[in-house]
């Protein structure tokens, strides 16, 4: 005994010589979850020094692309690329061809239906590399290492894709994860793929984008669809969800990304993102800065919107438009996000309480469509007027005249809001809701509600 008793001081003083030099961000990473810690892994390699800013054409870029098929293939995704990605070149003027990649694979979704119709999440993977400068006559190299543009987007992108092949069989359309090469050089890897790789961009639904989401505003992060009705009353009904965080949807777009080859084909798209930063595009967009518990939280909505969307039962239409202040067609009409104070439904500017405590209280699911087996998402428009009372109601998208009427009917029925107001002034304000008729087995009907805008 008394000779085991030196051997264990030795090892005790070992452990403790070794615990002295633990970096900052070692010990820290002790208290992580187990996403928490995924996440910092893959943002840490991203953004580590050999990858070099992940320069478009760049050897930094080829490694990112590298990681990011074997991370995706690990995590479940049926790769559909070689393990560099598939290659494609963009001509400069004066200089020779860049050669970039995208990296990309699918989970199948369970509907028969709808499994061959898909829903596209992407990345960019690129930054802007080094740049060499003389400082006191020494050339020195700078590292933009892109933490948070977009090793982030890149990290959530990987998770989200775990989460999504684990659970599958909820999804009723497929979904792809790509990762797009020259993104910031020229947004063209989107292009490439919409354009030469992927044949069946007609059966691609919607896109969702993922830039820059590791640095939390003051609202948290954003929602940019470029004003799409339809993502937008998909994102107000995730919103009435039991969630850890949700995006702020926002008319203005925060920066541009590769959403925006989407919009090119009239695909309805989105756009998260926590927005702009100070260290944005400089050398200071570091692992250190990012909170990878906020990503987590991110994280979990974007999985419940992604499974939102990907089993939505109506046709997802493009709207180029921006919202307009006025409504064309009405004098003085405000939309619901222009008001200084949102118009309220028993004191309360959340439109779930509209829905849940008037529209799905007294709807009445028409029999004859039951009998017929007509379900979908009526989609309302209407005017609170200054004195409270609902009018101009008016179907904005149809599923069929029963459904189309009894969501008319009751939405014309209610009772008196509390107005909207801009600078202080009563206003006329404009809504839509989704009105969702839902049928489970035959003779049962079951409703749900989506969120107004």
């Amino acid at each position: 005994m008394k000779r085991l008793i030196p051997a264990l001081l030795l090892l005790l003083l070992s452990l403790g010589a070794s615990a002295q030099f633990r970096d900052g961000t070692a010990y820290e990473s002790l208290y992580d979850s187990e996403t928490v810690s995924a996440l910092r892994s893959h943002v840490g390699y991203l953004a580590s020094a050999q990858m070099e800013g992940r320069k478009a054409g760049g050897e930094g870029e080829t490694m990112a692309a590298e990681y990011l098929w074997q991370a995706l293939s690990e995590a479940g995704v049926d790769m559909l690329c070689s393990k560099g990605g598939t290659e494609f070149g963009i001509s400069r003027d004066g200089a020779d061809t860049l050669v970039s990649r995208n990296v990309y694979g699918f989970v199948r979704g369970y509907d028969k239906a709808l499994s061959d119709h898909f829903i596209v999440i992407g990345a960019r993977m690129d930054n802007l590399g080094t740049h060499v400068m003389t400082v006191d006559g020494q050339q020195v190299e700078s590292i933009y290492s892109g933490a948070n543009g977009n090793a982030s987007g890149m990290a959530m992108l990987i998770e989200l894709a775990r989460k999504v092949s684990t659970q599958a069989v909820m999804f009723r359309r497929s979904v792809i994860f790509v990762g797009f090469g020259a993104s910031a050089e020229s947004m063209a890897g989107s292009w490439y793929f919409l354009n030469r790789t992927f044949g069946e961009s007609g059966k691609i639904d919607a896109m969702i984008n993922l830039d820059m989401l590791g640095i939390p505003s003051e609202d948290g992060f954003y929602a940019y669809t470029a004003s799409n009705l339809d993502l937008n009353a998909i994102l107000s009904t995730a919103a009435g969800a039991l969630q850890p965080v949700v995006p702020k949807l926002t008319a203005a777009e925060p920066y541009p990304s590769d959403h925006r080859a989407f919009y090119d084909k009239e695909i309805p798209a989105v756009f998260f993102t926590t927005g702009k930063y100070p260290e944005h595009n400089s050398v200071k967009d570091t692992p250190s800065i990012l909170d990878y518990e906020f990503m987590e939280k991110e994280l979990e909505y974007l999985f419940n919107f992604s499974m939102s969307l990907a089993n939505t039962s109506h046709q997802l239409l493009f709207h180029p438009e921006k919202t307009q202040h006025k409504e064309p067609d009405l004098k003085d009409v405000y939309s619901y996000y222009d008001c200084d104070v949102k118009p309220m439904f028993l004191n309360n500017p959340d439109p779930s309480i509209f829905m849940s405590k008037w529209v799905y209280q007294y709807l009445k699911y028409p029999e004859a469509a039951v009998r017929n087996g007509i379900q979908g998402t009526v989609q309302v428009s209407f005017v609170i007027e200054k004195n409270g009372q609902v009018s101009n109601v008016k179907v904005v998208r149809g599923i069929d005249q029963l459904l189309d009427d009894e969501a008319i009917r009751v939405v014309s029925a209610s009772p008196k809001w509390r107005p909207a107001r801009v600078r202080g002034q009563k206003v006329r304000s404009v809504m839509t809701v989704g009105v969702e008729f839902r049928l489970t087995r035959k003779g049962e009907r079951r409703r749900f509600g989506i969120n107004g805008y």
